[in-house]
């Protein structure tokens, strides 16, 4: 089951107190050979609050200096501790949403209100975008984090994104970093997959929440387990939708969110690096089936 699962590494770092951290670098380009996303800069995980002490050395390690939060006020008030940081590292408030709970169980509630699959997902994931775009959202959320990937020195400092799971918001804003370095959306979307491994030790806490009366999806395991699924259908098909809302991903960066030309291009000058001789990308092609095995185990 899920305590016998190895996570394939790379992309998968395994700290103690901390859930589905990866690397998002590494993964080709798909327009340019020999090229990829530079590894050791973007970095993905759940809710970093348990961490340990061994788990922080090894984030000190990676080089970390911000942590971006993207869980709403409410999910912090719910909290009994205080959000994560640690010496070098600064936390980042940056909510996707101010007053809205998207945590697994809040947005169970959500999809509810939709179909349970592909179709739901798309329209959580658009409520992402929008909100991510608000003029009532100070915070600026999205636009701070590729801020801080335009930024000099190039390399940028080396960053970690969270929300409660990593899977959601966490997911949307790193699918938009990989399709502005060009990463196509098939390989997006199998670095979005990799959640459902990486949250394998979550997941049986997650549905007995989720299908316990009075719960969302009480007595109904099958709608739960979908619920906190990440398909790669999810993520193809919200790519799709932002292309037919946006235009594209550069659009929807340029146009909605106000970003310059100047600084997409400096995001790409900084993350797209040519692959040193001999190495080779994060293996994806072929994977997805060895991921569908482990996630049917799990």
């Amino acid at each position: 089951m899920a305590t016998n699962l190895t996570l394939p590494t790379p992309p998968f770092i395994h700290a103690p107190g901390i859930e589905n951290l990866r690397d998002a670098g590494g993964y080709p380009v798909e327009s340019q050979n020999g090229k990829a996303v530079r590894r050791g800069i973007l970095f993905r995980a759940a809710d970093p609050t348990h961490l340990d002490e061994e788990g922080v050395a090894i984030l000190q390690r990676l080089g970390i200096t911000h942590i971006f939060d993207l869980r709403s006020l409410v999910e912090l008030a719910k909290g009994r501790e205080q959000p994560r940081e640690w010496e070098g590292a600064r936390r980042v408030p940056t909510p996707v949403f101010l007053d809205k709970d998207y945590s697994p169980e809040a947005l169970a509630l959500r999809l509810r209100n939709y179909s349970v699959g592909t179709e739901g997902f798309v329209r959580a994931y658009a409520s992402i975008l929008s909100g991510a775009i608000s003029p009532d959202n100070a915070y600026r959320p999205f636009q701070t984090i590729l801020e801080h990937l335009a930024s000099d020195p190039n390399p940028p400092t080396p960053i970690l994104i969270h929300c409660s799971a990593g899977k959601d918001r966490t997911g949307v804003i790193v699918a938009l970093v990989l399709a502005l370095c060009g990463v196509s959306d098939n390989v997006i979307a199998h670095e979005y997959s990799l959640t459902e491994l990486g949250l394998a030790r979550l997941k049986e806490p997650i549905v007995e929440r989720l299908t316990a009366p009075g719960a969302p999806h009480e007595g109904n395991r099958a709608a739960a387990e979908v619920q906190i699924g990440a398909r790669k259908e999810y993520m193809l098909a919200t790519l799709r939708y932002i292309r037919q809302k946006y235009g594209s991903v550069e659009e929807y960066l340029l146009q909605h969110m106000g970003l310059s030309q100047e600084t997409l291009d400096k995001i790409k000058k900084n993350l797209v690096v040519d692959l040193a001789e001999g190495e080779e990308t994060v293996p994806w092609e072929g994977n997805d089936e060895l991921v569908s095995a482990q996630i049917a185990r799990l």
